[in-house]
């Protein structure tokens, strides 16, 4: 009985999981502007991740290997954020079009404007 209700919670997990991957691919197309696109791209992989890893790790019960993927959602959980801002700065830096839409830029050009001064 309780194999059952641990294959249970296991395929709604993988469910929802497989919700958050469709709507991070959806926004990442959907969106018009790259921030955006990372943003969702970034937030729906990461919680789909997390809703794999935690199926899987209902699915194998408590053990060793259970803390090994617990720890691997941890790393990933630190790895996937950092990877999407390198991303954010090397678009920033590298486009000079995204410079005039974002309001660091306005402020760094206020300063330099003021320091030339």
């Amino acid at each position: 009985m309780i194999e059952w209700i641990r294959f249970a919670i296991a395929a709604i997990l993988m469910i929802l999981a497989l919700c958050s991957f469709i709507a991070a691919v959806t926004g990442a197309y959907r969106f018009g502007f790259v921030m955006n696109r990372m943003h969702a791209a970034g937030i729906g992989d990461t919680a789909g991740i997390f809703l794999v890893i935690l199926s899987l790790a209902v699915a194998l019960g408590p053990g060793m290997s259970t803390w090994k993927l617990l720890i691997l959602v941890f790393f990933l959980w630190f790895t996937s954020p950092v990877s999407t801002h390198f991303l954010g700065q090397v678009e920033y830096y590298t486009n000079p079009i995204l410079r005039k839409h974002v309001k660091k830029a306005e402020i760094q050009e206020k300063g330099e404007a003021d320091a030339a001064d």
